[in-house]
């Protein structure tokens, strides 16, 4: 069980806080749910306390892992299938997998293909998305402005 004040990741929605838990009557069922601060766009995202891990809901990684994420980041390979669909579901299940390094993987397959041969609209958005998610962990991770772990993010992505 989280407590209010804990950081922690949402796996479609990215970082944020715990800013309060509450109950509400959902399809007429009372229910505890966290209350997420998000990081980016300061969206509120109610998450049930009773499912937490069949979401993907884990605690932020730790200053250590974030930076030897950041350092492996530039060695990750990327292998994206042609076939778009196909792509698009590896990619998806990546990012819903929770795991940092995965979301890296999409972020960094992503970029490297926009820059080789452009992206639809659809890989577009999901490159965003995947990006914001990324770069909101390491932030809270690392207690560092966005937009300095933002740039770290894109120098790395540049290479």
């Amino acid at each position: 069980m989280y407590q209010i004040g804990d950081k922690v990741v949402h796996p479609m929605h990215g970082a944020g806080v715990i800013d309060s838990i509450v109950q509400r009557k959902v399809n007429g069922v009372v229910k505890d749910y966290y209350l997420l601060n998000l990081f980016n766009g300061n969206m509120m995202v109610m998450i049930p306390t009773d499912n937490t891990n069949e979401i993907g809901v884990r605690p932020v990684v730790s200053g250590q892992e974030a930076s030897r994420l950041i350092q492996a980041m530039e060695h990750i390979q990327v292998d994206m299938t042609a076939n778009w669909n196909r792509r698009y579901r590896e990619n998806m299940s990546r990012i819903k997998s929770g795991d940092l390094l995965e979301v890296a993987r999409v972020v960094k397959g992503l970029t490297f293909r926009d820059h080789e041969r452009g992206l639809s609209t659809g890989e577009r958005k999901m490159l965003h998305t995947a990006k914001q998610i990324l770069i909101s962990e390491l932030v809270l991770a690392q207690s560092l402005p966005y937009e300095t772990v933002e740039e770290r993010v894109d120098r790395i992505l540049d290479h």
